[in-house]
């Protein structure tokens, strides 16, 4: 039987869940496919296992915090019990893609196609995020003016003591590579050529003629390294852009489909649901840009 403390505001208007912070003591909420129409962090404080998430499998230990975006799919596998705190919000609580230069948690806590969505928290991190926890607990029972906003700073600071710690824990953005005909290189320069050309190649085998390597090679580096294959890596990056523009635009799915290399608004609507287990309209109705008022 599932024992936890649950805190909880529902957006008036609709009914759904604005924000939720809740404690849990087993696996009941994780032990099957997640696909939420929210943002969810979760932080495993005690039990270990396997995450599957975006289908790409990972090893976690106890103090482990995960951040999953709207609609990312992921469950939680182990033969222990976990426990821990969950955090959940909707984009219309606060976006992330409108407020990724506040917080730079877009693209280091969420939507990271090249890292494991979870980051371990140290000891110090620890106290922080406990403390944090409890100021929004605290708040989350008071009805008082102003509560929306002070619990928006209290989300912020725990997404950018995160997002910060993940930083520290990823040395390849931060270690220079002088070896050219080395991995971490070629992965560095794959990463590049992805973010500059991914609108307009979708094809693993442009990339690796732009790096003058076999497609063979690049896919073995590519799996090796980021446990994903190179079409993977290009397809969520293509579906990140995607979702942003439903997120913050009021362009038509034609719009996005076309500015994203698709000259066929059907095809990428059937692209965008096999990727992302939603269709565009859909995901614009339950999360983007009629909701993204914060």
């Amino acid at each position: 039987m599932l024992n936890q403390s649950a805190f909880t505001l529902i957006n008036p208007q609709n009914g759904n869940l604005a924000f939720k912070l809740f404690h849990f003591t087993d696996n009941s909420h994780f032990d099957h496919i997640q696909r939420n129409n929210y943002f969810s962090l979760i932080w495993i404080k005690q039990g270990s296992g396997t995450i599957t998430a975006d289908f790409t499998e990972h090893i976690f230990e106890a103090n482990s915090l995960f951040a999953f975006a709207p609609y990312q799919p992921y469950m939680f596998n182990t033969k222990v019990s976990l426990s821990g705190i969950a955090i959940l919000f909707h984009p219309e609580f606060f976006c992330i893609f409108k407020h990724h230069k506040e917080v730079s948690a877009n693209g280091v806590l969420f939507n990271n196609i090249y890292n494991p969505p979870f980051v371990h928290i140290d000891e110090h991190t620890t106290a922080t995020l406990e403390m944090i926890c409890g100021q929004i607990e605290t708040e989350m029972q008071n009805t008082e003016l102003a509560q929306h906003e002070l619990l928006v700073s209290y989300l912020k600071i725990f997404l950018i003591t995160a997002a910060r710690l993940k930083a520290q824990q990823q040395p390849d953005s931060h270690i220079a590579i002088n070896d050219q005909k080395e991995p971490p290189f070629i992965l560095q320069r794959l990463k590049d050529a992805i973010e500059q050309n991914f609108k307009t190649k979708h094809s693993p085998a442009e990339y690796a003629e732009m790096l003058y390597i076999t497609p063979k090679a690049l896919a073995k580096i590519t799996k090796r390294h980021f446990n994903k294959t190179l079409s993977s890596l290009i397809n969520e990056r293509i579906i990140i852009e995607a979702k942003r523009e439903l997120y913050l635009s009021d362009k038509t799915v034609k719009e996005i489909a076309y500015e994203l290399g698709y000259e066929d608004e059907y095809y990428f609507s059937r692209f965008f649901k096999v990727n992302a287990d939603v269709s565009p309209q859909l995901y614009r109705e339950t999360v983007g840009y009629a909701k993204s008022i914060n």
